[in-house]
């Protein structure tokens, strides 16, 4: 895949970089960062551009590691489900074996019966 060389505005400094995604997502990326960056500057306006990006990539990578542990929370749930389900499978097909060993044991029982009569 090709890089696509993309044009960036943000908090004022003109950017140009090369990325393999599309032009689209990177520009709403730089476009979200842009306003991150101009919020924070706004609330504080001693804050240089530096401390804004600092600010913004500390909250983006405390967002990036609640996502990663939610995932994992989320991995583990679905492993005890399919866990728990294959466990009822098995319990399902014991069950199963059971009912099939009564049929027979009752068929066995009314045959026994039919001959002494």
């Amino acid at each position: 895949m090709a890089f696509n060389k993309i044009k960036l505005n943000i908090a004022g400094t003109s950017y140009v970089i090369n990325s393999r995604d599309s032009e689209e997502h990177v520009l709403e990326l730089a476009n979200v960062l842009d306003n991150d960056m101009k919020q924070i500057l706004e609330k504080s306006p001693s804050a240089s551009v530096t401390a804004a990006a600092v600010i913004c990539a500390l909250t983006y990578l405390d967002k990036l590691d609640r996502s990663d542990s939610s995932a994992d929370n989320m991995r583990k749930q679905v492993r005890q489900y399919l866990e728990d389900a294959n466990s009822a499978r098995m319990e399902a097909e014991k069950v199963k074996m059971e009912l099939e060993k009564l049929k027979i044991d009752i068929q066995y029982l009314k045959n026994q019966r039919g001959h002494n009569d």
